[in-house]
């Protein structure tokens, strides 16, 4: 029998996976559990493994193609074993062989399977709530207009030269050769929406490269990534930041004296992050409108309090492993999770369960010596918290009604937030809760 593998489910905001290579040929034999396909997401990169034993007999994707959850990109005769897995099954008739049945099922299948898993590109997906039409956009379109960050209405705006007017590589190609400034959605009239824009016309003043002393590098996969949504997010968002600081004495008190006993009695060190991570949990259950996705004109609230925490990789760049069913773990659950995903992500063995259902997201800019920052949204969440770093000053306290300077460990802690559904009285009062549940960190509690 022929056994289809398709691509499967990486996780609920994941819809397409990029084919980094295929470790073995056509007429190759694999052993069931052996990776067969490498692929990629703007998350994590992840390995497909044979569902079963038995010799390859068809590829149906190449590397670099972007390929929709559900498709199928390889096909394993199994006849060499008993194991067939749960994939679909595919049998021969007494007049075909096994090699034509299966290239009639692609040819006859194929246009049909893609039509089944196409997904639609929504307002909610390039981020454009403008109503409730849809436009039906390839694989490789959509991720050409989500890597060149299109919004809903300028795509509607392209003449589809396909089949009942389907937009086609080449015309999203044409269209991007002569892109203007993006219209407001509803202008009916181009030439005076153009003309009553001051920055319709604009363009991109040119990089000049010396070759003599500059060197020019391409960007690796990650790097684009990232790049394409920090513009989608800023470009969707109307992001708004508000800043407080908060006194870590108590706290920082408090881990100078458990942190020893701690890495003694557990193995690992007891970081600032699951204190901060505890505030956060907290101030969202007193606040849970920052606990919500925006989808188009709907708001999505999340029951579950899945917290995000920025952690470096050796490559360098930044990726957000997501501590899932916060509200759930004391700060003991809490140290635990930080250190297994940071562990995790260091030596490049998260997963894609690791990275997927944040509801909302930490960023530690204070590891990099940074007073504080000004966060990107990480879509679609609606709120992201930066800390900055913990710097001694003088400070006036007040005790009694009488001022006295003291010598305090004080961190600014800076939030970003989606303007559309967080207002500014919400967003400030969220981000001065945190701080409150720092300060009145209990310096008696045991860990």
């Amino acid at each position: 029998m022929l056994i289809e593998v398709e691509l499967p489910r990486l996780g609920e905001s994941i819809t397409e996976a990029t084919i980094l290579s295929f470790p073995k040929s056509v007429g190759e034999f694999v052993e069931e559990g052996e990776t067969i396909v490498e692929i990629a997401t703007d998350k994590v990169d992840s390995d497909i493994a044979a569902p079963c034993s038995g010799t390859i007999t068809e590829i149906l994707a190449a590397p670099d193609d972007v390929i929709p959850i559900g498709q199928c990109v390889l096909i394993i005769d199994d006849s060499t074993s008993p194991k067939v897995g749960n994939n679909k099954k595919r049998t021969t008739s007494s007049t075909k062989t096994a090699s034509n049945t299966a290239k009639e099922k692609k040819s006859n299948t194929t246009t049909a399977k893609r039509k089944s898993t196409e997904p639609k590109l929504t307002n909610s997906d390039l981020g454009e709530a403008t109503g409730s039409q849809e436009v039906f956009l390839s694989p490789l379109v959509l991720s050409m207009a989500r890597s060149e960050n299109l919004t809903m209405h300028e795509l509607r705006r392209i003449r589809g030269t396909g089949t009942n007017g389907r937009i086609r590589k080449s015309d999203l190609h044409e269209y991007l050769k002569n892109r203007k400034y993006p219209l407001p959605e509803g202008t009916s009239n181009q030439s005076t929406a153009v003309q009553s824009s001051p920055f319709s016309n604009f363009q991109a003043p040119p990089v000049t490269v010396d070759p003599q002393s500059d060197r020019i590098e391409q960007m690796d996969r990650m790097r684009q990534m990232i790049a394409g949504h920090m513009v989608y997010s800023v470009q969707t968002a109307p992001h708004v930041t508000c800043y407080v600081e908060a006194d870590l004495t108590t706290v920082m008190e408090w881990r100078n004296r458990v942190k020893e006993p701690f890495l003694k009695k557990h193995g690992f060190k007891f970081t600032l992050t699951p204190i901060l991570l505890e505030a956060i949990v907290k101030a969202i259950q007193d606040y849970p409108m920052i606990n919500v996705a925006l989808k188009g004109k709907d708001i999505v609230f999340k029951k579950n309090i899945n917290i995000g925490m920025a952690a470096a990789i050796p490559s360098g760049h930044l990726i957000v492993p997501v501590i899932h069913n916060a509200d759930e773990k004391n700060l003991f659950g809490l140290a635990k999770d930080v250190n297994q995903l940071a562990t995790k992500a260091r030596t490049n063995q998260l997963d894609p369960a690791d990275v997927q259902g944040g509801t909302f997201t930490l960023s530690n800019v204070g590891t990099f010596g940074s007073l504080t920052g000004t966060p990107i949204i990480n879509q679609p969440q609606s709120a992201i918290l930066a800390t900055g770093i913990i710097k001694k000053r003088a400070e006036v306290m007040t005790y009694d009604g009488e001022d006295r300077i003291e010598i305090r460990q004080m961190m600014i802690m800076a939030l970003s937030f989606d303007h559309r559904v967080i207002d500014g009285q919400l967003g400030g009062s969220f981000l001065r809760k945190v701080a409150d549940y720092i300060e009145d960190f209990n310096p008696q509690r045991t860990i």
